[in-house]
């Protein structure tokens, strides 16, 4: 089957840990290469940022990527990037007029748009996959959501001009819903871990605890910094962010170290920067807990990629952490935002080995047998195969074999 994704400001080929390169970039590019591995034909269509990038480039994973020209060939902040989809949408249609694919599967709403735009006419599906909706980031972020006006409204078109939506957790269904999808056209299939990749071993430092993400306000560091001040003795490392040599010039790392100072622990948060992803399976081990207390989250992989290193983790009761994270068996639920909470289960997790040991296993457990990249994959197919009429199916069936 010919597929293409759509993905127009999170490139799978994007350096993680900076401005708007985070879970979705991994998604895009491990759910390609996991969808070649099936048999199936995959394109990643992304915009040009940066004006020496070739026109195309093939991916050990057996996907392509196409540099879209799009606006200018500079990076720019994704909430700046609609008025440049009009020209990304022409672009995906010149590439699809000859031999348009079979299915289209869009990453955000602004791909989205794109994408439903692009395909008029072609008789080709759209499946969407969201990652965040503005209806949740407006609830929470409120006048600090610096989301175009537009997105709300277009969100909802792109939902019901859709022909299916891949949700990626039970929350965002609902969410969903009030948007006026009908329930028949959802499919839940979450992100993914890679279990070769993420596993345990090593050797874990009992007095640690790791955190990794962007570092923007909704990630929750702070909340773990304040906690930390309860938790003597306790080291708290934090990934993300500029390579750790631009650090210094950082404003949101400058934020953190200053909190951290008011809160007395500064000599207790290290900061480390952007980990490759290679090196971060022996971060996340060397954590006795790994926290992740966003004040939301559309799914988040960071949990996901602690448990497949069996580790425990504590996450906020937010969004797709709730369906991920098992409350008093593969770590705890803390609510978000809340300091005190937090500092309690992680001194929980931190004092009874058994626990912490025995959760570990179990998040484990629950990685390999629900959310490996083959899993999600064949998913993510099924959801095609909906799509593509029963003309299709047997082919589907075959190829995902």
């Amino acid at each position: 089957m010919r597929i293409a994704m759509v993905s127009e400001h999170a490139s799978p080929l994007a350096a993680l840990g900076e401005v708007d390169a985070g879970g979705q970039n991994v998604h895009v590019a491990e759910l390609s290469a996991a969808l070649c591995r099936l048999g199936h034909e995959v394109v990643v269509y992304t915009r040009r940022d940066t004006p020496d990038l070739p026109d195309e480039v093939s991916v050990s994973g057996g996907y392509r990527v196409v540099h879209v020209p799009a606006g200018p060939a500079t990076r720019i902040g994704k909430d700046e990037m609609l008025p440049h989809m009009g020209d990304f949408a022409a672009e995906l249609r010149e590439h699809w007029a000859g031999a348009p694919p079979d299915v289209v599967h869009a990453h955000f709403w602004m791909s989205g748009l794109a994408s439903i735009l692009a395909t008029r006419g072609l008789k080709v599906p759209v499946v969407q996959t969201f990652h965040a909706l503005g209806t949740v980031k407006k609830r929470y972020q409120r006048e600090a959501d610096t989301s175009p006006v537009e997105r709300i409204p277009i969100e909802r078109l792109v939902a019901n001009r859709a022909a299916r939506i891949a949700a990626t957790c039970t929350d965002e269904v609902g969410e969903l819903t009030r948007l006026g999808v009908p329930r028949d056209r959802i499919s839940v299939v979450p992100c993914g871990v890679d279990a070769d990749m993420f596993s345990p071993g090593g050797t874990v430092d009992p007095h640690r605890i790791v955190a990794t993400g962007r570092l923007v306000a909704r990630k929750g560091f702070d909340t773990i910094i304040a906690a930390l001040a309860a938790l003597p003795g306790v080291e708290l490392v934090i990934a993300g962010g500029p390579p750790g040599d631009r650090l210094d010039t950082d404003p949101q790392a400058g934020r953190l170290r200053r909190h951290a100072e008011e809160w007395g622990v500064a000599d207790r948060v290290r900061l480390v920067g952007s980990v490759s992803r290679s090196d971060m399976p022996q971060l996340l081990r060397s954590a006795a807990v790994v926290v992740c207390t966003p004040w939301y989250e559309p799914f988040g992989i960071v949990p996901l990629e602690a448990m497949a290193c069996g580790r425990p983790v504590v996450a906020s009761a937010v969004g797709g952490l709730i369906d991920t994270v098992v409350h008093n068996v593969t770590g705890l639920h803390v609510p978000p935002r809340s300091s005190r909470a937090l500092a309690a289960s992680l001194n929980q997790l931190l004092h009874d080995k058994v626990m912490n040991e025995s959760y570990g296993m179990a998040g484990r457990d629950r990685a390999v047998a629900r959310y490996t990249w083959s899993r999600v994959a064949r998913d993510t197919a099924a959801a095609y195969t909906r799509v593509c009429g029963d003309r299709r199916a047997d082919q589907l069936v075959g190829e995902g074999q």
